[in-house]
């Protein structure tokens, strides 16, 4: 069971209330651009990692193999326990600068990559991808067999090409049709929201195990549940809505923590997706995207939890 790496979500608080549930789940840092990295940007996505208890991997992404190898020595020496190379991005703004999923229409360049990250350190190297760059080129097979014999240790395929971004429903046989083909473990994401979900995708694909990645935002109890119910235990289910509040009260003192005021404005989200299920939740939502200051948005809170 894996968490995965969520841009501008997993951050080291996130990582911090998911451990709450999965104390020993491996977790990702948020995406880390290997030039950014080589500028001298974004470092402490890497070099906190030296200060965190449990197993944390490092994503990475970039189109040119020098910089992510650079990238990977960095984060090797930061205490990550494996490196990713993120191959399945959809999002626009990574993907036109040769990142992400462009990859996948650069074969040659995405082998050359993961063998110079593979030389370049001693711990596994994996890679997140998907079915493809569009419906009508797709080879996944072909694309997962070339990184195979690159030098990548483990796959994580997402159900989906580029081209449908996270739109209709993730195709879990196209990952069994890769998976049994393969030498190395595949991991299953794309559409897994509940311990359900988990069990029938690893029915269907047969995968090495599962990710779970949007459904675990302002939820980060998701992946416990979803380890819980894969280890033959049973489901400890969703928290209250008075715990709901609680911890969102706690990430918001978190974040304020860590980043100072701009910690308000990266809570808004986290509290919009965690405040939802319970009588009044819409209006507090509403509520708390507008209130101007920290102490306003605890009191907003403190007071939901009086009238549950």
């Amino acid at each position: 069971m894996l968490q995965s790496p969520l841009s501008g979500v997993s951050d080291r608080c996130f990582r911090q209330l998911v451990r709450r549930w999965a104390p020993d789940a491996l977790l990702f840092t948020e995406m880390v651009n290997a030039t950014s990295l080589e500028l001298g940007f974004g470092r402490y996505k890497v070099e906190e990692l030296a200060d965190e208890i449990g197993p944390v991997a490092v994503q990475l992404f970039d189109h040119r193999p020098t910089a992510l190898a650079e990238a990977a020595r960095r984060a090797e020496a930061s205490g990550a326990v494996l490196i990713d190379i993120n191959m399945g991005c959809p999002v626009r703004k990574i993907a036109r600068k040769g990142g992400g999923s462009a990859l996948i229409r650069s074969p040659d360049l995405a082998a050359k990559i993961v063998e110079s990250v593979a030389n370049a350190v001693k711990l596994p190297v994996t890679v997140k991808t998907r079915l493809g760059w569009c419906n009508s080129s797709a080879n996944p097979l072909g694309f997962a067999l070339l990184l195979q014999e690159a030098g990548a240790q483990r796959l994580c395929l997402h159900g989906r090409t580029r081209e449908q971004g996270f739109k209709g429903k993730a195709d879990w046989h196209a990952i069994a049709a890769v998976r049994q083909q393969l030498r190395i473990p595949v991991i299953a994401n794309g559409d897994i929201t509940s311990p359900n979900d988990a069990l029938n995708c690893l029915a269907i694909t047969g995968a090495a195990g599962v990710m779970v990645g949007r459904a675990s935002m302002g939820a980060p109890w998701l992946v416990g549940r979803l380890q819980a119910v894969l280890n033959g235990a049973p489901d400890p289910g969703e928290p209250t809505s008075y715990e709901r509040l609680t911890l969102a009260r706690d990430h918001l003192q978190m974040l304020l923590a860590e980043k100072g005021e701009h910690g308000l404005m990266i809570a808004r989200k986290h509290l919009s997706w965690t405040c939802i299920g319970f009588p009044g939740a819409p209006q507090l939502r509403h509520s708390l995207m507008r209130a101007a200051t920290a102490e306003a948005t605890q009191s907003l809170l403190e007071e939901a939890q009086k009238q549950l």
